[in-house]
């Protein structure tokens, strides 16, 4: 019951930001506001429902840890995407033709980003992996969470099988083992953020089959799909796949260390009868 009305909550105030963000789409400095307000009270009704229902601190929205898994994260994601679109520059399968034409929707986009990306995370991480490790243990919960989360991608405009399939390995295990390994919300949000915002109001790139929506730069993919992501984008790369992997390793070894890898529950031993 709690995994619903958690679910409930989520869904519901994740619709109403994205209308609120869409009713100001092409103002972006109204964009910029009405997205952080919109993640801000996505992140208020998380908390507030999970302590309700749960009768609990609610740890991965603490206050205390917010500005630094933030900051954290969100270098951490447009360095590694950074990496990720320079090795398919260099393989030929992206090309910087220019600035774009009104470089200020990067302003825009980083609302529409935080509204988009803190609503995923409250909903993938703080709600379904959450409520599955429980049940299942860290390493099957990471599995159905990541497929799920790349199931869903499936739904965009120019979607594919690979392309979702790339976003449940790399962006699905990179993001929740950052939950794992961080155990707060604070360090995938920022992860997501960074990604995303370097992927599209700096690099000009395809957001997971979503379109483009221009930035600072005007660029275009070219050549082998394998290597550019094609009409989907880099997140349909090798090398996103790859990068996806290594900092998904790095993540778990790190929570495997500190000891917040949870083990499967093991059914109860059926008691002897003595004879």
């Amino acid at each position: 019951m709690r995994f619903v009305v958690q679910l409930i909550a989520v869904l519901a105030v994740s619709f109403l930001a994205g209308q609120a963000v869409a009713l100001v789409d092409g103002q972006p400095w109204l964009s910029l506001g009405v997205g952080l307000g919109a993640a801000v009270v996505a992140t208020i009704v998380y908390s507030a429902v999970v302590r309700a229902t749960e009768k609990r601190v609610v740890t991965e929205t603490s206050g205390r840890t917010a500005a630094s898994g933030l900051i954290r994260g969100l270098l951490l994601g447009v360095a590694v995407f950074s990496v990720v679109i320079g090795v398919i520059a260099v393989n030929g399968g992206y090309r910087i033709i220019g600035f774009g034409a009104d470089p200020v929707n990067a302003v825009g986009l980083a609302g529409f980003m935080a509204a988009a990306v803190t609503a995923e995370e409250l909903l993938f991480r703080g709600v379904l992996f959450r409520h599955l490790e429980r049940v299942t243990g860290t390493w099957l919960a990471l599995t159905v969470s990541a497929l799920v989360f790349g199931g869903v991608h499936l739904l965009n405009t120019n979607a594919t099988w690979w392309g979702a399939l790339c976003v449940a390995i790399a962006g699905g295990g990179m993001l929740t083992s950052a939950f794992i390994a961080a155990r707060d919300l604070w360090l995938p949000i920022g992860l997501h953020f960074g990604w995303n915002y370097a992927q599209s109001a700096i690099f000009g790139s395809e957001v997971s089959g979503n379109g483009v929506r221009e930035g600072i730069l005007h660029s275009e993919s070219s050549g082998n799909t394998l290597i550019s992501g094609g009409q989907f984008g880099p997140e349909a790369s090798v090398f996103t796949l790859v990068a996806g992997v290594v900092v998904t390793s790095v993540f778990l070894w790190l929570a495997a260390r500190r000891g917040r890898l949870v083990p499967m529950r093991r059914a109860a031993q059926p008691s002897k009868i003595a004879g």
